[in-house]
């Protein structure tokens, strides 16, 4: 499916302001008869006609994607690509943010005190001075990676007792605090619809989910994104189009969702609705979903173009969940490999959890341009990722005005 061009809507108030277009003033023609003769000239039959000034071009309108289209393959690559990094060691991130990298998700369970700085001291590092998204798993319960420097919240299941704008309340008390230490994203509220045991490797959901019951589990989990909004956090709902019900846990290994017929009633209500509130980014699952795709959602065009941004009318960001994990590798997918896929089909931006930070950009780069030269996949499908994910960090590279 060739790659389309992408509307974006106004950005969330938790986001800075999008690119301003820079416009010409429109030039006004002035007038000017050559030869005219007065009243006791002779005027001939071969008069010359009337000369105009040529009119000046108008100055081209500066956008994100102008600019972009005269970026490398390698930085546009790379703008699409969140690497890996210890919490405890967020340098190991910093060649890859150097190199351009779109975004560093931190891996850990006890963040240290100095993480702020750490953060600090790569987004310093940043190539033209893009900074990165800074992200995390702040779920609540058993999914938090700093919760000892942000506090801590309870499972989505047990905030699932707690009224909207209590649920809310605390998600924004986090928010505040992610943001102090310069992480800009948070990878939740999860919308998926369960109400079963888990999270295990039989079910990624379990006390994950906000509720068995998709009007709930909407509410809650949109009350947690207003919070994060609120504190100037990213938030990213996932796992589009759910998880819930789902035939296994994808980071263990391949896994099904329950069938499209089926989410269409449920599954999918939560996503709908965030959508329809303007939520900024959304994960796709590594799920196959059946009756819609023929492998992971994450690398399916059906899914991202077809039902979230065709049915759903989604604009915001697109984002892969990890794709070094076991339901990718099991269809036989290197992640240089399946991030190609993945921006093919409509992704912004692909993340993996596993391997060398800068060798892995490096790769993927390399393959991203491989597709480009063989026509496998186009510039303006790079540009068009590129530009939303520099909507979502507020970037506007023609300045103010």
């Amino acid at each position: 499916m060739p790659p389309r061009r992408r509307r974006y809507p106004q950005p969330v108030a938790a986001l800075r302001a999008r690119d301003r277009a820079v416009v010409g003033a429109a030039l006004a023609l002035s007038l000017a008869l050559a030869g005219c003769a007065g009243p006791s000239q002779r005027v001939t039959t071969g008069s010359a006609a009337p000369a105009y000034p040529k009119p000046s071009p108008t100055p081209a309108r500066c956008t994100n994607q102008t600019v972009l289209a005269g970026w490398s393959t390698a930085r546009l690559a790379a703008q699409l690509v969140v690497v890996p990094a210890p919490e405890s060691d967020v340098a190991a991130a910093a060649a890859a943010v150097a190199q351009g990298a779109g975004g560093v998700v931190l891996f850990g369970s006890a963040a240290p005190a100095d993480l702020g700085s750490q953060i600090r001291a790569v987004d310093a590092m940043a190539l033209g001075s893009i900074r990165p998204l800074v992200m995390t798993d702040e779920e609540g319960g058993g999914v938090q990676r700093i919760a000892n420097l942000v506090g801590s919240m309870p499972w989505a299941r047990q905030m699932g007792t707690m009224s909207p704008a209590a649920i809310q309340s605390l998600a924004k008390a986090v928010g505040q605090r992610m943001r102090a230490l310069g992480v800009t994203m948070d990878l939740a509220p999860v919308l998926d619809v369960d109400g079963g045991p888990g999270p295990n490797a039989s079910n990624p959901d379990g006390d994950r989910s906000f509720s068995a019951s998709p009007s709930q589990a909407a509410r809650d989990g949109l009350a947690f994104a207003a919070g994060l909004l609120a504190a100037g956090v990213i938030p990213v709902v996932k796992h589009f189009p759910g998880l819930g019900g789902a035939s296994g846990n994808p980071d263990y290994g391949p896994a099904a969702t329950r069938p499209y017929l089926s989410l269409l009633g449920s599954g999918l209500l939560p996503f709908q609705q965030a959508v329809a509130a303007g939520l900024p980014a959304v994960m796709v699952a590594n799920a196959t979903v059946p009756g819609l795709t023929r492998g992971p959602a994450s690398l399916s065009s059906a899914a991202i173009q077809g039902l979230l941004e065709g049915r759903l009318q989604f604009h915001g960001l697109v984002m892969t969940d990890s794709l070094s994990a076991p339901a990718i590798t099991a269809v036989g997918l290197s992640v240089p490999e399946a991030a190609v896929r993945a921006v093919l089909a409509g992704a912004d931006l692909v993340m993996f959890s596993s391997g060398q930070p800068g060798p892995v950009l490096t790769a993927i780069e390399a393959a991203l341009a491989r597709a480009l030269a063989t026509g496998e996949i186009s510039s303006a499908r790079l540009i068009d990722a590129a530009d939303r994910v520099l909507v979502a960090k507020g970037v506007n590279l023609c300045g103010p005005g």
